[in-house]
């Protein structure tokens, strides 16, 4: 009887043991499945609280100091990254919106992330499959600045919780400004002040409709859109986004439809730049020094500060004067003789203040980073003769007895004269901000280093030396202004000449000589200028003609 109730059992169908225990299965399963539910959320909740918001990377946080000329224009940079961080206040709305259009339009109203933009990122993991985006600028923030660029699932999930807990304990305000100020725009450029500069030469702030939504289009493909301006298929592709991003701008309300209409695909600056930045350079390696100096740092301090130094310089005037002496010794100079290297320098002061408008260093800083306006060494000759018999006070004492002056030394004592006396210490700083705050002031040193009557009397020499030298000019052409030419050697062993224009509100010394190479290694000796044409003539009026561009702006 057993063995036939055992077999009896045996031989129920496995289907209907399967609907008797199915309720049971049933329970088992979904109790499973919420435990499941409940570890996953704990851990979930367990990893939130472990996961720390790192600080930036570095190299998201060092910033250039950036050069400007007189009137704001920009000459040039130093720091390892191109980078200076402004306030979201600088930023126009416009420009927010049009990157917010782009990027993310739910930006102001998500909670850091995209879900699906992390399902597929899981998913292409998972499989293999090629690398996926669409994350929202809260997650490329973090990516971008708090995190390696590693794509890998563990990271992925790691940037979703940092960029919750982001968005969870800083304002949007915050986030937008810290991912404007780091994410990379293609020439170099680390966040959108760089980016405003090398794509349109302006500031942030200064950004119209149509520049700021050609920014937003670049960030999508930067390395490909850098040379937008420069070659027509990719100014062509970035147009057609451009229009994407004004439109979305329009459907979200960021701009009116008169706006719209009204915008006009913005002009670029070149790209890429050329081999050297030519004068701007000698410019920059003076002002920096003189601009650490003032704020007691190093330069290299200096050039990872973030620092803004308006200078005094007038680069309108600076890139006009490069050509006028290039010129000079490429059009008119002649040959100068097999090794034998010409060399030209040009100082332009503003009497009675020091402000060093124009600084002519050299005719390349890529092949002579060398000065030769502020630290050549030029031949006097009868360059000093006009203050020879008059009393100089300091700091001019002693430039009666200097042979070889620098070219900015003999501009200082010529712009003495012009200010009847008074000596300005030259400088090319005016000011100097740091995030938006300024932090160093220039104020004109000045002192009496002449007597009235003694620099009345050195411009009447000057002017007297003048006329000598040049007696074929008619009276009716010379120059109002008091004008000297003078130098060292003569007839067709002439190897230095200077000269130099003045008046109340200029002075403008210019310095034309000629070196070989020593005897000893690496040492020069002063050579002979070429004689055809005249170097006291060639020089005489290249002055009159850098003089023209500085006082009138015409050539």
């Amino acid at each position: 009887m057993r063995r036939t109730a055992r077999s009896a059992r045996l031989r129920i169908p496995l289907r209907l043991r399967l609907r008797r225990t199915r309720g049971r299965l049933l329970r088992r399963l979904i109790i499973a499945f919420l435990l499941l539910i409940v570890a996953l959320c704990t851990a979930a909740v367990v990893a939130y609280r472990l996961t720390g918001i790192p600080d930036p990377h570095p190299e998201t946080v060092t910033q250039s100091t950036v050069f400007v000329d007189d009137k704001g224009s920009y000459l040039g940079r130093r720091g390892p990254v191109d980078r200076q961080e402004v306030p979201l206040s600088q930023v126009p709305r416009y420009v927010q919106d049009a990157v917010i259009a782009a990027e993310n339009r739910s930006f102001r109203t998500d909670d850091g992330v995209s879900p699906r933009a992390v399902a597929r990122a899981v998913l292409a993991s998972l499989t293999g499959g090629e690398r996926q985006g669409g994350s929202t600028i809260t997650q490329q923030y973090v990516k971008n600045a708090l995190l390696s660029p590693e794509q890998s699932l563990s990271r992925k999930a790691r940037e979703a919780l940092i960029a919750i807990k982001l968005d969870r304990t800083r304002s949007k305000d915050e986030i937008l400004a810290g991912y404007l100020n780091t994410v990379y725009f293609g020439r170099g450029s680390a966040g959108i002040e760089a980016a405003a500069r090398n794509y349109f030469g302006v500031d942030t702030r200064k950004l119209t409709v149509s520049q700021g939504a050609a920014l937003a289009a670049i960030v999508n493909i930067p390395s490909y859109y850098e040379k937008a301006g420069s070659d027509p298929e990719v100014t062509a592709t970035l147009r057609a986004r451009w229009e994407w991003v004004l439109d979305a701008m329009t459907a979200g309300g960021s701009i009116t439809a008169k706006q719209r209409a009204e915008a006009v695909f913005p002009a670029f600056r070149f790209y890429p730049p050329g081999a050297t930045e030519g004068q701007r350079q000698y410019m920059i390696d003076v002002a920096a020094q003189e601009a650490a100096d003032r704020l007691g740092i190093t330069e290299d301090q200096l050039a990872r500060g973030g620092y803004t130094v308006r200078t005094t310089f007038d680069l309108a005037l600076q890139d006009a004067t490069t050509e006028a002496v290039k010129d000079l010794k490429d059009g008119r100079g002649g040959a100068a003789g097999k090794g034998v290297t010409l060399h030209a320098a040009v100082v332009a002061i503003v009497p009675g203040d020091g402000a060093v408008r124009l600084l002519y260093g050299g005719s390349d800083y890529a092949r002579q980073p060398f000065n030769d306006a502020v630290g050549g060494a030029v031949e006097a000759g009868t360059a000093l003769d006009p203050f020879a018999k008059i009393r100089l006070g300091a700091p001019l004492t002693a430039l009666p007895k200097t042979a070889a002056p620098t070219p900015l030394k003999l501009a200082s004592a010529y712009a003495t004269v012009a200010a009847n006396g008074m000596y300005a210490a030259p400088y090319t700083v005016t000011k100097i901000t740091r995030d938006g705050r300024q932090v160093y002031t220039a104020h004109p040193d000045t002192r009496r280093a002449l007597e009235e009557k003694d620099a009345f009397m050195v411009s009447a020499q000057m002017s007297k030396s003048y006329d000598d030298a040049l007696p074929a000019v008619p009276a009716a052409q010379r120059a109002p202004q008091t004008a000297f030419t003078a130098g060292a050697g003569g007839g067709i062993t002439r190897r230095t000449v200077w000269s130099a224009r003045l008046d109340p509100q200029l002075a403008l010394t210019f310095a034309l000589f000629a070196d070989r190479p020593g005897k000893k290694k690496n040492t020069t000796a002063p050579a002979q200028l070429p004689n055809d044409p005249s170097p006291a003539q060639s020089a005489t009026e290249t002055t009159a003609q850098i003089w023209r561009l500085a006082t009138t702006g015409t050539g």
